[in-house]
């Protein structure tokens, strides 16, 4: 029924699992994608949309690496918002709405062309692990699949547990069934486990809302797209989103559900999202508000279902509804679904290596919300690096690690790892210290070399970037080597309010002023025949001008980074015994031995190890 042995196996195929499936198989591992329904792959299980703040930094960053993720979301997207635009580029954050149907079916058609890749669809119930080492997986009819990996994907579905109001319902998504059996295997095996919970708002008909009493939320005028590949284009029309509020009157309502709310009666223990709270744990821990914003986000181009962001809820059904018909632009607004909370299994991710692998098992890893994240993009990220570790496992190379400085994905799995989390794990941009490095523009930049070189992101990506370097750089040069006029350039400065100037100058110093723009420069008639001459299309003239006008900004935060990379140098041997130096705080020995940290500098950023901790470790090893 199945080969003998399999190099990869991926059990899940949400976001995480798909990415890592393809990763795997993309890099010619013989691949097995494991999942209790081939019918929900990818689903988008909470919000019909992709990227967002940071998150967007994330998706492009699975693209660049020769993920799907930015690929599906240009396929399936109904509209397209470049957020934080009015702040700087490290600011920028792209987000697309999209329709969840097609996005579903675009990844499994995708997914269903790649190479090395097969599916089967029934519950995985346990692990096989033979003297430390993973050797397969046992699914819930008793069958035994043998691999030389497996990546855990297991999203919501470990144990999971379904609360609307009183009511209780096993399960991992709404009309699906929970996943039972592995987490057993793992605290068996020793692994410590915990539980976390998350919520999704009420789907609601379209055809019973007033969208004349609520405020347009429309796309970009001129809409991007998220993959660095020709193989998307971007939207030439979209859907707009609107937005209403709730009000005093609908808190009150909604407070009158609290002694039937799990999450105050005691049936729900676990921590939620602090960044995505419950609209009843809003207004609880924000007594103050009279009012929150709510997003009525439609779920496709053709549907009329709509997403609510902003009232995910586990309150009972009845009150959901009495307090949502006080909305402005809700008064007869009809259920699809009420919304509801879930509480599900995970495993602190302190237990993994940089690579997602487990300490405790050769060969086993870990991707999403078993470590403790939430959202599609943190999940798929971890997917990705887990499908191309395991792959590189496999094959007897060199495992392949993000640094803090080179990847929003590599601050992701550092902090996770390094630091644990005891809420569900929201990437945000003041989470990288190095975000005017990690822009979401040059993100084939950063990582497509790195990918290229492992064989995972391809040729046409490679000369794609290659030649958008070669370009936007000769852009800057050409501002750094040609003057510009004072007749030329003051008509400028004074449409910008800007102080004039007397002599000629390089480019490159009147462009460095905040207040005047590329396009202002393409006004000047050698900045318009470049451009024209050298083919230079959107991207390349971007990247141009970030790096002209940010250039002082980039240069300090790449010699903060090389700071940060001697120290990463700096490895610690994994069988390294910390009670030896007594020298070392009590609290630093207690957590360098649990958690192990593979370099000096991640010790450092362990909490509770501090400066002086960091010094005696130095000391000891003779630097």
């Amino acid at each position: 029924m199945f080969p003998n042995e399999y190099d990869v196996i991926v059990v899940g195929a949400g976001h995480a699992g798909s990415e890592a499936a393809a990763a795997a198989a993309n890099m010619g591992s013989k691949t097995l994608l494991v999942t209790m329904n081939l019918q929900t792959i990818a689903q988008m299980s909470c919000n019909p949309a992709m990227g967002g703040i940071a998150k967007g930094q994330i998706v492009r960053e699975i693209d660049a690496l020769g993920g799907y993720s930015g690929i599906i979301s240009d396929k399936t997207a109904i509209q397209f918002k470049m957020l934080n635009k009015s702040k700087g580029p490290a600011m920028w954050s792209p987000r697309v709405q999209s329709d969840r149907m097609r996005f579903a079916e675009t990844w499994r058609m995708m997914l269903e062309q790649t190479k090395n890749l097969d599916f089967y669809q029934e519950m995985i119930s346990g692990i096989i692990v033979e003297n430390g080492k993973i050797k397969g997986v046992r699914t819930s009819l008793g069958l035994e699949i043998r691999g030389k990996s497996v990546v855990l994907t297991n999203g919501t579905f470990l144990n999971g547990l379904i609360h609307i109001g009183e009511k209780q319902l096993g399960g991992g998504r709404a009309g699906e069934k929970a996943s039972v059996g592995i987490t057993k295997d793992l605290i068996d095996l020793g692994f410590e486990a915990g539980r976390m919970k998350t919520g999704t708002p009420p789907r609601v008909d379209g055809r019973s809302l007033d969208f004349s009493k609520m405020i347009e939320q429309p796309g970009d005028a001129i809409p991007e797209k998220f993959s660095f590949s020709d193989e998307t284009k971007p939207l030439v029309k979209q859907r707009s989103c609107h937005m209403s509020h709730t009000s005093l009157e609908v808190h009150n309502i909604l407070k009158e559900g609290f002694d039937r709310s799990p999450m105050f009666n005691g049936s729900i223990q676990s921590t939620g999202p602090r960044y995505c709270p419950s609209i009843e744990d809003k207004i609880n821990r924000f007594a103050d508000k009279d009012r929150h914003q709510l997003f009525v986000e439609p779920e496709g181009w053709d549907t009329v279902e709509y997403y609510i962001n902003g009232f995910s809820t586990s309150l009972p059904e009845d009150i959901q509804f009495k307090a949502l018909r006080q909305v402005v632009g809700f008064e007869n607004v009809k259920f699809f679904r009420p919304g509801y909370a879930i509480e599900y299994d995970y495993f602190p991710p302190t237990q993994l290596k940089h690579t997602l692998e487990t300490k405790l098992v050769s060969g086993l890893y870990f991707a999403g919300q078993i470590n403790g994240t939430t959202g599609y993009e943190e999940a798929a990220s971890q997917g990705l690096m887990a499908g191309i570790n395991a792959h590189l496992k496999v094959h007897e190379k060199d495992p392949f690690i993000l640094q803090r400085n080179e990847a929003y994905i590599g601050v992701l799995v550092d902090d996770l790892i390094t630091k644990g989390t005891e809420e569900p794990y929201r990437m945000f941009t003041s989470r990288a210290e190095y975000r005017t490095l990690l822009r979401q523009d040059n993100a084939d930049f950063r990582l497509t070399p790195k990918s290229h070189a492992i064989g995972l992101a391809g040729d046409a990506r490679m000369r794609k970037m290659e030649e958008k370097r070669e370009k936007s750089d000769a852009f800057v040069q050409f501002f750094k080597e040609t003057s510009v006029a004072p007749e030329e350039i003051n008509a400028i400065f004074e449409a910008r309010d800007s102080a004039l100037v007397e002599q000629s100058d390089k480019m490159f110093k009147f462009f460095s002023r905040p207040e005047v723009t590329m396009e202002d420069m393409k006004g000047i008639a050698s900045v318009k025949n470049f451009i024209e001459e050298h083919d230079l299309d959107t991207e390349m003239i971007e990247q141009a001008e970030i790096q002209v006008k940010y250039s002082g900004y980039i240069e300090k935060e790449k010699n903060n980074a090389d700071k940060l990379n001697r120290l990463e140098g700096l490895k610690i041997p994994a069988s390294f015994d910390y009670s030896n130096l007594k020298s070392l705080s009590y609290e630093a020995r207690e957590k360098l031995t649990k958690i192990k940290p593979a370099t000096v500098s991640q010790a450092s950023r362990i909490s509770g190890v501090s400066p002086n901790d960091v010094s005696v470790l130095l000391v000891y090893m003779g630097r």
